[in-house]
């Protein structure tokens, strides 16, 4: 990457202070660039799901992987949860989704409370053994009383879809019998999955981030405190496909131990760490053992850090810095909060990251973990909060003395409760996905780049005021 005119600015810079110019272009399609990485996760797009809490859970890493990133699953959960969840995800199909079931004797309640779970908006209703005899949408609940059966209301017509099926024709089959999904449906007629239309699209448009046994990678994250190399050592055997050491502040010296620790295992699996934002914390972490760095201090979403203690840095700089000298070390970055829109993950890609960690924006989808609500003008969210709040402390210090617990409940740097609204028009993290990477296809075309790699090394960025950050925002109504 290099700056507009040759002039590198004397001060950092955020993902709103930089633009991109295009440059002259040979690449005829934006569906042709290559958006796979090569920092050994096993991404075949740059999207990492951060570890928190609110954001990172199985139905996300299941979802996620399909379409080529990957979750890590927060430092906070037991292992034995972390392990079933990791064994859950990789026996996960490559094509079509997981369904919600119910039987024709649960009521309209138990479908509504259970539908905003899943993106394909539809619970199957199964017998016994297990075979789809009807389908229920949210539309078939609307007006009736919530202790109706689904028996009632159930559409009994159902097109169910032999599993092995090619992408094209299951939607052909879908598109003819004008059904917007199906149930998905192995030799015996018993229910293994649920595809949509555009489920059935997608799948010809990405490609699932998969382990050396073709099943869906997810990763975790372990701690610095406490015996890291032990934690670490389970984490390993349960199958994860990437260990993510973690702390906010990650350039100091039990980082540094924990790295070695970890490293002395032998665990045959990329090792991420951080946080840093310097040059320097970035080549202490790789010389510890670290083959991808973590960088973000204070951008996020629910970080309140820079305003409790000043300290952090604006993101593009930082990327900008610690990926010029992994990449001197032969090691990758992933850039850590502050993207809010398209464009900031394209930024943060020609600045150098091999992928980057999305948090806050997917809270507010189906696939996050927590229940869908509703505020007192009908929109939906789901509560988010920070890793280093006063909720997130209360979760990680639950075997603590209640003394314990409350002195450290005394300090936080992270809001402990926030909405995150569902957006009606892209509900789901897929949704969210495709305009990431149709705005990043399209940055890549624009930069002349075919590949990830290309883009960093092509992409062209000037300086902008806020005028001109403002500029560039669409306007939804006439001025």
């Amino acid at each position: 990457m290099r700056f507009l005119n040759g002039l590198a600015p004397a001060h950092d810079l955020t993902y709103s202070d930089v633009f991109m110019v295009p440059s002259r272009s040979a690449i005829g399609s934006r569906l042709s660039v290559d958006l796979s990485t090569h920092d050994g996760s096993g991404t075949t797009l740059p999207i990492v799901v951060a570890n928190m809490t609110a954001v990172a859970g199985r139905r996300m890493a299941e979802t996620v992987a399909r379409r080529g990133g990957i979750t890590v699953i927060p430092q906070d959960i037991p292992i034995d949860v972390v392990a079933d969840v990791v064994e859950w995800v990789k026996k996960r199909d490559l094509l079509h989704d997981t369904p919600i079931t119910l039987t024709s004797h649960d009521t309209v309640g138990d479908a509504l409370n259970l539908l905003p779970k899943r993106a394909h908006g539809a619970v199957i209703i199964v017998d016994w053994d297990n075979r789809p005899i009807g389908v229920v949408t949210e539309a078939d609940c609307s007006g009736v009383d919530m202790f109706t059966q689904l028996s009632e209301v159930m559409s009994a017509s159902v097109l169910t879809l032999p599993a092995g099926l090619d992408p094209r024709a299951a939607f052909d089959h879908l598109h003819e019998g004008r059904h917007r999904l199906a149930p998905v449906v192995d030799d015996n007629g018993r229910l293994v999955g649920i595809l949509t239309r555009t489920g059935a699209l997608r799948a010809t448009l990405y490609q699932p981030a998969v382990d050396r046994a073709g099943r869906l990678r997810v990763a975790a994250a372990v701690g610095v405190n406490g015996d890291v190399a032990a934690r670490a050592k389970e984490l390993i055997e349960s199958g994860i496909d990437v260990l993510v050491v973690d702390t906010a502040h990650g350039h100091q010296e039990k980082m540094i131990a924990a790295l070695k620790a970890v490293k002395a295992l032998t665990p045959g699996i990329p090792i991420a760490a951080g946080n840093v934002v310097t040059a320097d914390g970035t080549h202490d972490l790789i010389k510890a053992g670290a083959d991808i760095v973590k960088v973000g201090v204070g951008p996020g979403a629910m970080c309140t850090t820079r305003m409790m203690t000043g300290v952090g840095r604006p993101q593009f700089s930082a990327v900008l810095e610690c990926s010029a000298e992994a990449r001197r070390l032969g090691g990758h970055v992933w850039a850590d909060g502050g993207v809010r829109h398209p464009r900031d993950v394209a930024l943060a890609l020609a600045a150098g990251a091999a992928n980057v960690m999305i948090g806050s924006w997917f809270a507010g989808t189906y696939e996050s973990p927590g229940d869908a609500r509703t505020d007192a003008n009908g929109r939906q969210y789901k509560e988010n909060f920070g890793m280093a709040s006063a909720r997130a402390v209360r979760l990680r210090t639950a075997d603590d003395s209640p003394f314990e617990r409350a002195r450290k409940a005394l300090f936080e740097e992270g809001i402990s409760t926030s909405r995150m609204y569902l957006d009606p028009v892209r509900p789901s993290v897929e949704d969210q996905i495709d305009a990431i990477v149709a705005g990043l296809r399209s940055a890549c075309t624009y930069a002349g780049a075919g590949n990830l790699e290309e883009f960093h090394e092509r992409a062209i960025v000037g300086v902008q005021s806020s005028s001109g950050y403002s500029e560039g925002m669409p306007l939804h109504q006439s001025w």
